[in-house]
């Protein structure tokens, strides 16, 4: 896999980096009482998450203006390495790193900590002090020609034959109602919840490939609300999927919109 998806040791060998800067996704709580990576900022997931209104360009991204805001504040800037991580197997911290190339953050420079918080616990040095952030003028702009699409998109995707819908929430959810034709995909299956990181990379060809999820194809993600796609995304842009699409709105937008549900299990 490509350094989308990161160790440890890569990320400890580039803490001193003044161009690196380490995003803690989890609450305050937790990072201020139990601890943080040294130097890493805090932006828990709601700083960064619209409210259930949502935004003008879609779903629960937060807008332009107020992520531009929320990166430089920490001291983000345009050509920033951004590691972040949480400690819930990365799927909050893959939703920031979405976040920011969904505003035209440079993906080649946007990496998930393999291993949330305890991983880290455990093998490298942790701290509970507050860094020195030097606030930075961040240029964020959604980025129209990225993989984020409309429900006409994902409607169109539901007859064509070279694409995939893949529906990463769990069992219960995607029996109750998804999207016609959607494969499931439990985005908790990349993950190897013992070890707490991501599968190594030919498990996760081998689980992809039984499920009939296809390099080749045009590969559409959805969930509910777009946070776990996010983990479901980075993992298959650090196997370098090439044509990924991300519906922001997901399955909620998709209902409210009338759009048909099936029900049941897959074929």
């Amino acid at each position: 896999m490509n350094d989308r998806i990161v160790d440890t040791e890569w990320v400890a060998g580039r803490l001193d980096s003044p161009g690196t800067v380490v995003v803690d996704a989890r609450d305050a709580w937790e990072y201020d009482g139990i601890g943080h990576v040294p130097g890493a900022v805090n932006l828990p997931f709601d700083s960064f998450r619209a409210d259930e209104h949502g935004t003008a360009e879609a779903g629960m991204l937060p807008g332009a203006d107020a992520f531009s805001d929320l990166a430089g504040s920490v001291g983000i800037a345009a050509d920033s390495d951004i590691v972040a991580y949480d400690d819930t197997h990365g799927v909050f911290a893959a939703r920031f790193l979405v976040t920011a190339e969904l505003y035209g953050h440079d993906s080649s420079k946007l990496h998930l900590l393999n291993g949330d918080y305890s991983v880290w616990n455990q093998r490298e040095p942790t701290t509970t002090g507050a860094p020195d952030v030097t606030p930075r003028t961040y240029p964020a702009a959604f980025r129209a020609d990225g993989p984020l699409i409309d429900r006409e998109a994902i409607a169109a995707a539901v007859d064509d034959p070279g694409a995939t819908l893949v529906d990463t929430r769990e069992e219960w959810e995607y029996e109750e109602g998804h999207i016609p034709g959607a494969i499931r995909l439990d985005w908790r299956e990349l993950v190897d919840t013992d070890a707490r990181t991501i599968r190594p990379e030919s498990e996760l060809r081998s689980l992809l490939g039984t499920r009939g999820i296809d390099p080749a194809d045009r590969i559409v993600l959805y969930c509910n609300t777009a946070r776990r796609i996010s983990h479901t995304y980075t993992v298959l842009r650090a196997l370098e999927y090439p044509d990924l699409a991300f519906y922001e709105g997901s399955l909620t937008e998709w209902e409210r919109e009338g759009g048909s549900i099936e029900t049941g299990t897959e074929d």
